[in-house]
């Protein structure tokens, strides 16, 4: 894994000629320019802005609207319950392109093309499923014990959510973010379908424009997709460790 981001690192500091003649030994001159030249330009900043705003706000949502559906879920038994939840597994069966035209039109109908809101909203629909799953199987092994001594506390269910369970929950919310906001941030499809002004383009449909008008500077372009892939990655190293844990914490009982 590490050495197509090595080789994509040393490649953004090479000419294109050297890049021709020597395409997997160090650079001769390191052409610190490929870099500078991006992040010396308002473009990559505001692709970058673009990214991030989406990025949080379809974290924020999926969060939010699948935290208080895995409650139900994991600690309200009621008729049609385990139908309910078979029905959101089944949106992790469903892919995107299916759904492109009858999205498309949907937006449309409701004026959200080129707002990022048509891409927050459909982006945390389909996490929903994946989000859900994963936070049920953690809501499921908080101790019934920790309810019952909130309820006789005077504790109701929304306050045991809130002040107890989310608490506790912190790694499996860590995992599903981070989830969140990479699968945001590597989205390419339905932010090109959503938006036509280029002011909201994220990364990615910049990382297309960017290798179209300079297509034939390939060092330049892999400068492009190194920056691009730089804060996805740094957000995953810092939030490695919750990340696993996360994910094994409601795996089994102990």
């Amino acid at each position: 894994m590490v050495v197509p981001l090595l080789y994509a690192v040393l490649s953004g500091f090479k000419s294109t000629d050297e890049l021709s003649r020597n395409p997997v030994g160090l650079p001769d001159t390191w052409v610190t320019s490929n870099y500078t030249d991006i992040l010396g330009g308002g473009d990559f900043w505001r692709l970058l802005g673009s990214s991030t705003l989406i990025a949080v706000g379809t974290t924020l949502v999926v969060v939010a609207v699948s935290a208080l559906a895995a409650f139900s879920f994991a600690r309200f038994a009621f008729r049609g319950r385990e139908a309910l939840f078979t029905l959101f597994t089944m949106g992790l069966m469903f892919p995107f392109a299916v759904a492109a035209l009858p999205l498309f039109l949907l937006l449309r109908s409701l004026d959200l093309l080129d707002n990022p809101l048509g891409v927050i909203l459909p982006q945390a629909a389909f996490g929903l499923p994946m989000t859900i799953v994963i936070l049920r199987g953690f809501f499921r092994e908080i101790p019934a014990e920790l309810e019952e001594a909130a309820t006789i506390d005077g504790c109701g269910p929304l306050g045991f959510f809130w002040r107890i369970l989310l608490p506790m929950a912190r790694p499996a919310l860590g995992t599903v973010s981070v989830l969140a906001v990479v699968g945001s941030w590597n989205n390419f499809l339905l932010p090109l379908l959503v938006f036509t002004d280029s002011t909201w383009w994220t990364i990615p449909i910049g990382v297309q424009q960017f290798q179209g008008q300079y297509s034939a500077e390939y060092a330049r372009v892999f400068a492009y997709l190194v920056l691009a892939m730089v804060p996805a990655l740094a957000l995953y190293s810092v939030a490695e460790r919750q990340l696993v844990g996360g994910l094994t914490a409601g795996a089994s009982k102990g």
